[in-house]
């Protein structure tokens, strides 16, 4: 498959497993790039000693591409920007903040570099800053979202109009049809992560992958808008949150019933009562625990599928 995403990472097919808190370790980068994917470590839950091992790591595994996934938010993300330069990463995604802070530094050192983006307003401003290319998120995906909720299926073809350079589609995809969809709106290649988290390389807890396999397509909730817009399979800790939201709870609040290590709590630790167990609304969609490489080609295989039927 050959798309101007294939070109700009040097890969096989279009699809990039996303860079995700306690998930997105060396194993999973690797794999998914050994299959001919692009694989991103999840710097979000890192510290800079800590992603370093993890580069090298996944370097003895695999000599195919892969990248490294940068919150932009974090106090420490300077030095995570660093540490991916120092070990010779050249491709790098940022999120959660503003690209051009840190784009210079990054593309004098050889990387590409592309911005998840929520909205066309700011597709716009990472073309501007020198993005090579954009993941356009609809918020039906895991994680945490953009405020405007706009949905993948409105905002890829609104993205890709509006700039110049590559679109890759995320939020709700998880098979061969999502990326046709995608592909069909403008896309050029697809960003999945829900799909990945429930693989048998994530570095989630068990639970945490049961409860994927377990959802329905009704299982997630949009939480902490707020806050800051997180999408979570629904538990004790999301009712308690919708409950306190329904009352009219100000945003300190709110903050204060969040605390800290949420995520951590759910996807590493496994407790499905008091964390975030981030996931997409796709979560439903999935009915096993599957090696990465086998979720790549399952991908391609049903991509190709639709497409001849379409035909």
């Amino acid at each position: 498959m050959k798309t101007r995403i294939t070109e700009l990472f040097k890969i096989q097919f279009p699809i990039i497993q996303a860079g995700m808190v306690w998930v997105s370790g060396y194993k999973l980068a690797a794999a998914v790039s050994e299959a001919g994917g692009l694989g991103l470590i999840g710097a979000g839950s890192m510290k800079p000693d800590l992603l370093s091992e993890q580069i090298r790591k996944a370097k003895n595994k695999t000599d195919k591409p892969f990248g490294v996934n940068i919150p932009l938010l974090r106090g420490d993300a300077l030095d995570l920007i660093n540490v991916t330069i120092d070990e010779g990463v050249k491709i790098v995604f940022t999120s959660a903040g503003h690209p051009g802070k840190f784009i210079d530094k990054l593309k004098k050192a050889g990387c590409v570099v592309v911005h998840v983006i929520p909205s066309v307003k700011y597709a716009l401003k990472a073309e501007s800053v020198g993005c090579d290319a954009v993941v356009a998120e609809g918020f039906e995906a895991g994680g945490h979202n953009g405020l405007d909720e706009i949905t993948t299926f409105v905002l890829i073809p609104q993205v890709v109009d509006a700039v110049k350079i590559p679109v890759i589609a995320a939020g709700g995809i998880a098979d061969g049809r999502g990326m046709a969809a995608a592909f069909a709106l403008g896309a050029v290649g697809v960003q999945i992560g829900t799909r990945f988290a429930a693989s048998v390389e994530s570095s989630a807890h068990d639970n945490y992958k049961r409860a994927i396999v377990d959802s329905a397509d009704n299982s997630t909730v949009l939480i902490l808008k707020k806050v800051t817009p997180v999408r979570l399979i629904k538990n004790k800790f999301s009712q308690q949150i919708s409950e306190a939201e329904n009352r009219g709870a100000t945003t300190e609040e709110l903050a204060n019933l969040l605390g800290k290590g949420r995520e951590r709590m759910a996807i590493l630790e496994g407790n499905l009562d008091e964390g975030e167990i981030e996931a997409g609304q796709c979560a439903g969609m999935i009915k096993e625990i599957l090696p990465a490489g086998e979720i790549v080609r399952k991908i391609v295989d049903e991509y190709y599928n639709v497409v001849r039927k379409l035909h």
